[in-house]
């Protein structure tokens, strides 16, 4: 009879948890032992849905549980809570793990061991940045910590500090929560992932929701009360002053528990793998947030921290650690979010990607409705498409507008994902009724305006 296999995994959350559960659908528990690791108080939650905890429209934290320790437990899947790793042996075949509340050291052994430590949010070295009233939003007892703040301190004035997807969430959240909002970037727009085009109708579109912008302006320090609390960011031109302040500055990949075990780590930062999820270390897989992939569009390595990308990676490490097989093939960087009424969204890449990657590329943008314009409930939106020259392949996409708009972005991915042109684009046969959209979809219009584009470019070109 063969020995009986351990797998730890390290991380409670998307990428983890879909890997051991992989994992135990295909090999019983008299074959393979898993324990999973996670130094918070709750895991197998939806960190997207923090902001919307935060904001009231989600009514309680157990809602973004999807499954408990006992339901993992009944599933033979042992996950301990409040248990952070603080060293790989690789040579060995161990982890060192510590008991969060009291301190206590073990030395766990694996037969396989899933690095799926996310990642790490970005907190500036500043003056008063770890006042009380800072806070992160990285885990759900972030969220839990701020949604407290707001209940028992009733804060009136709220500063966001960064412009990206969960700074416009928080704003969303404070805004809903009825705070004034006032949202500070270093960048001279928000959503740096859109292009300038699209991210000042962003940035217009917050300030027509009474969220004051100031953009291109750095934070310097927060200032603190004789009891430690903050009172107010400071920038290179103002003082803001804050009852409460979120810090959405973004992500890097938590792979320092990785490199310092001597596996390999990225130009971006994060754990270098193969296909199936494999590091180049012996018995060691990785996936999640913690990871870099390879964007299908540019063919660069990226880290691009998305929830779908860490449960797709989690789930194809599961399967091979089960004795399955699967790949993942690499990502293109959809994503989606609102603030408010305001809907944005993304795919591919950006013009300035496009250029950073080689291509020779045109971006058309063109503004039209959500629904036939005389249909009640007809809202604007702007659609870019960011264009190959002579090729007309796509390259990447961008929308910004109100309800019914954003979630275009899928059709467009599936064309990206499939490296059509726009000229292709232009005969397909997409669905039409009033309510849902014009007789020409915003997606036609723009791929027909971009292939005029390029049609008239290569005249010109040659």
């Amino acid at each position: 009879m063969a020995a009986r296999e351990r797998l730890l995994v390290i991380g409670g959350d998307a990428a983890g948890l879909s890997a051991a559960s992989q994992a135990r659908r295909r090999r019983d528990a008299a074959d393979l032992e898993i324990v999973a690791f996670e130094r918070g108080h709750h895991a197998s939650y939806s960190a997207c849905g923090i902001p919307y905890y935060v904001g009231g429209v989600v009514d309680g934290a157990d809602r973004l549980i999807a499954r408990t320790p006992a339901e993992f437990a009944a599933r033979d899947i042992d996950l301990r809570l409040c248990t952070e790793a603080v060293e790989i042996d690789t040579a060995a075949g161990r982890v060192r793990v510590r008991d969060v509340a009291s301190g206590t050291e073990a030395w766990e052994p694996y037969d396989h061991l899933v690095v799926a430590t996310g990642a790490v949010p970005v907190r500036p070295p500043l003056p008063g940045a770890d006042a009380r009233g800072v806070h992160g939003v990285q885990t759900l007892d972030d969220g839990i910590a701020i949604h407290r703040a707001l209940e028992a301190d009733a804060p009136r004035r709220a500063v966001v500090v960064g412009g990206g997807y969960i700074g416009l969430e928080m704003a969303e959240a404070m805004v809903m929560r009825g705070l004034h909002v006032t949202l500070v970037d270093a960048a001279e727009q928000p959503m740096t992932t859109l292009d300038p085009d699209m991210g000042a109708l962003v940035a217009d579109a917050m300030r027509g929701l009474g969220i004051d912008l100031h953009l291109g302006e750095p934070v310097a320090g927060f200032d603190t009360d004789a009891s430690g609390r903050v009172t107010a960011v400071r920038t290179g031109a103002r003082t803001l002053p804050a009852d409460i302040v979120v810090l959405g500055l973004g992500v890097r990949p938590g792979a320092d528990l990785a490199r310092d075990a001597g596996i390999e780590v990225g130009s971006t930062g994060g754990i270098v793998t193969d296909r199936r999820m494999r590091t180049r270390t012996e018995r060691v897989w990785a996936a999640g947030d913690c990871v870099e992939s390879r964007h299908l569009v540019s063919g660069a390595p990226v880290a691009i921290p998305l929830g779908t990308h860490a449960n797709k990676q989690g789930r194809v490490a599961g399967i091979n650690l089960g004795g399955g097989y699967a790949t993942f093939p690499g990502v293109i960087g959809t994503a989606i979010s609102k603030i408010c009424r305001v809907e944005v969204a993304r795919t591919g890449l950006n013009e300035r990607e496009a250029a950073d990657a080689g291509f020779a590329a045109l971006g058309v943008a063109v503004e039209s409705t959500t629904r036939a314009g005389y249909h009640p409930g007809s809202t604007s939106m702007t659609t870019k498409l960011v264009v190959e020259r002579r090729s007309g392949r796509l390259l990447g996409a961008q929308i910004v507008g109100e309800e019914g708009a954003a979630k275009r972005v899928d059709g467009l991915a599936v064309m990206l994902w499939n490296r059509m042109t726009v000229e292709e684009m232009t005969g397909l046969d997409l669905a039409y009724a009033p309510p849902f959209s014009p007789v020409w979809d915003p997606v036609l219009i723009a791929a027909r305006k971009a292939a005029e584009r390029v049609e008239r470019d290569m005249h010109t070109l040659d």
